[in-house]
């Protein structure tokens, strides 16, 4: 499919009003992607967890918005809330996102828009709200069109044009539209792979890693010193992106026979690695920086420890921030739940964690 695939045929029906409602999850990357181009487009391919605790819900109200509305105020017209109040920090975000989905959601400017958005995890937490907000943003607006057209949309492609707008506002939104397991990034050993939007994972997974366990240490809940944003654009000049991106499509080739024959000290050598490269790339940009903290290393030291003391399959991985993913098979829950209760806990802000575990994707409520 091409860009061109995802813009609308002249719309055919009229809504005045009304409210549409999703829920749509987080995702846990364990290929990382990081650098892109183009309109969103990333330099590797990444395939990433759905979660399941840790998601959006947004309401997107709208109404028809007058001929003398619309001359008078030919911008997009929207507010958005978190938990009820307005947020207008939000706004020139979601400003962007419209700009760059009109032409494959021309009704954008014919509404007027209240966005009404909640976390299921605390706000400010360092867990990226990103992912899950675009996801469900691109969700509803796309919900909407599918009332504006006569033939019915299959539910294959409104799943690929949802994800195809989510990329849109936050690269790694197209991968929280499905899952339990979701690849973003034309890969040549992965068929129907695209930069555009994510597709389902195709191949054979062992029973080992289905309903894997995701456990997050809420290290640091501040804002990043340096945002995703900025760190992708860093990609472009870096001394071993083409090396760093070679590495990242390797590893997901290693992958798949991992995934299919369970071998899970296999996996956790490649998620660690891609967790730490991800991180070396940060540090060996110009400018550099560091967004890991001394907890986030005193962690990774107990989880390599206890690993080793008592065979345990836990492991980590990272995302662009400090936080720490606990990930481990779910017959190892009570076990890592109490390294994790009596061990890690103190090293987390407020002693704040989050339990999760891999989830099928987003859902209209």
């Amino acid at each position: 499919m091409t860009e061109a695939d995802f813009i609308p045929k002249p719309y055919t029906k009229t809504l005045e009003k009304g409210s549409v409602s999703y829920q749509s999850p987080s995702n846990i990357a364990l290929v990382k992607y990081w650098g892109k181009y183009g309109e969103q487009l990333p330099k590797n391919a990444s395939i990433s967890f759905t979660l399941s605790n840790c998601y959006t819900k947004t309401t997107l109200s709208y109404q028809k918005r007058s001929l003398a509305e619309t001359s008078e105020h030919k911008d997009f017209d929207f507010e958005v809330f978190l938990d009820g109040k307005r947020e207008e920090s939000f706004e020139p975000k979601i400003e962007k996102f419209f700009e760059r989905i009109e032409k494959y959601v021309p009704f954008l400017k014919d509404y007027k828009f209240k966005i009404e958005t909640t976390n299921s995890f605390p706000h400010s937490s360092g867990i990226a709200s990103s992912a899950s907000g675009m996801s469900t943003l691109a969700l509803c607006l796309l919900s909407i069109e599918k009332q504006l057209v006569s033939e019915k949309i299959p539910q294959q492609l409104f799943n690929k044009k949802a994800s195809f707008l989510a990329r849109l506002g936050s690269g790694s939104a197209c991968r929280s539209i499905a899952g339990p397991l979701m690849v973003w990034g034309e890969h040549p050993d992965i068929d129907g792979s695209t930069n555009l939007f994510g597709t389902n994972y195709p191949f054979e997974v062992h029973d080992t890693f289905k309903n894997y366990q995701d456990t997050i240490l809420l290290v640091d809940k501040g804002e990043k010193q340096v945002s995703s944003t900025v760190g992708h654009n860093l990609m472009h000049d870096h001394p071993f992106a083409e090396q760093r991106f070679k590495q990242a499509n390797d590893n997901l080739s290693k992958l798949i026979p991992i995934l299919k024959e369970g071998t899970i000290s296999e996996f956790i050598k490649i998620v660690e690695s891609e967790a730490l490269s991800l991180h070396a790339m940060m540090m060996t940009s110009m400018p550099y920086f560091i967004l890991m903290k001394p907890n986030t290393l005193e962690i990774i030291n107990r989880i390599w420890n206890f690993r080793k003391e008592t065979e345990s399959n836990v492991c980590f991985t990272l995302d662009a921030g400090a936080n720490v993913h606990v990930l481990y098979p779910e017959p190892e829950k009570e076990a890592v739940s109490t390294f994790i209760e009596t061990d890690l806990k103190q090293f987390c802000k407020n002693g704040e964690y989050i339990h999760d575990h891999t989830g099928e994707g987003a859902i209209a409520l």
